[in-house]
């Protein structure tokens, strides 16, 4: 009877635990085909450009992915008793040139789903394709992985009101202005996704890129927050080569047409140091940025009354 209580009690905590186990990732192709613009376009096989002459990121080293002509968004859940239902799709920086795909991307979903965030690791597209608009492919694929999300919001157990966007450095350029763009149509419809908000709920923008002139000290021409724009996070180093303008004159222009941020800005810590903690402030962000979120509602789960 003794042995049998006990056989009893292991197998309840085995259901248990693996109901507090998420599921493995999804994989989904962005575009059912070609992507927009790519039809003539050729490239070398997709490839971890890392080599042992690479740099290192705090004393380990990181996927430089390149080549990418596939895109594609990777579902990563959190444990059911810690999911809140809201979903943040994740754009990784590298220049637009390369996607360092762990450092700003898997690593990024693994403290989400901490916190009971869907983490959905968006592989855009790189290299740039369009010289002038540099950002193009990629906004068009995160537009896309956004609409894509909410198409699969029910079957993925996410809440179509709360999902966000999250980038770094490059990918901080392209989540940027997929939350400016998000009503302009930068591809030709395909699919009833595609009917779907491309508007993110919010942004989360790390050392993002690319947004403002230093030598002007203006934001670039097509940088531009009207009162649609949804709150955004920032968090950049002021040593930081790219330029920490790029987030304060972005959360200023926020400011004045009547929208909300919240802007963290620290003396040291450089560039590309995505979630891993060095001895460097900078490197709390993400304590920083857990905070914003559950204070701005987006870590609630939804009432029975609000569904």
């Amino acid at each position: 009877m003794r042995y049998m209580m006990m056989l009893t009690m292991v197998l309840t905590m085995g259901l248990l635990g693996d109901a507090a186990i998420a599921a493995d990732p999804v994989e989904m192709n962005v575009w059912p085909s070609t992507p927009p613009g790519d039809a003539d376009l050729k490239l070398p096989p997709e490839a971890d450009t890392t080599n042992e002459k690479s740099g290192l990121v705090a004393g380990r080293r990181l996927i430089r992915l390149g080549n990418v002509s596939t895109p594609t968004i990777t579902v990563y859940k959190p444990a059911p008793d810690k999911d809140t239902g809201a979903a943040i799709v994740i754009c990784p920086g590298g220049g637009y040139h390369i996607l360092a795909l762990d450092l700003e991307g898997t690593e990024v979903a693994d403290w989400l789903n901490s916190i009971g965030v869907t983490g959905i690791v968006l592989k855009y597209r790189v290299p740039a394709r369009d010289k002038d608009k540099r950002w193009l492919a990629a906004v068009q694929d995160t537009q896309r992985a956004i609409r894509l999300v909410r198409a699969n919001a029910e079957r993925w157990t996410i809440d179509p009101r709360r999902v966000g966007v999250l980038g770094f450095s490059a990918g901080g350029n392209a989540a940027a202005l997929t939350a400016l763009k998000h009503a302009e149509q930068l591809y030709d419809p395909i699919d009833d996704a595609d009917k779907l908000s491309a508007r993110p709920d919010f942004a989360v923008l790390v050392y993002p890129a690319y947004l403002a002139d230093a030598k002007a000290g203006k934001l670039y021409d097509d940088v531009k927050a009207d009162k649609t724009t949804p709150p955004m996070f920032f968090a950049q180093a002021f040593d930081d080569h790219v330029t920490p303008l790029s987030s304060l004159l972005l959360a200023a222009e926020i400011k004045r047409v009547g929208g909300t941020a919240e802007v963290h800005i620290y003396p040291f810590g450089g560039h590309g140091y995505g979630l891993r903690r060095t001895d460097e402030p900078v490197t709390t962000w993400p304590d920083r940025c857990a905070t914003w979120m559950k204070r701005m509602g987006w870590l609630n789960k939804p009432s029975n009354d609000s569904k």
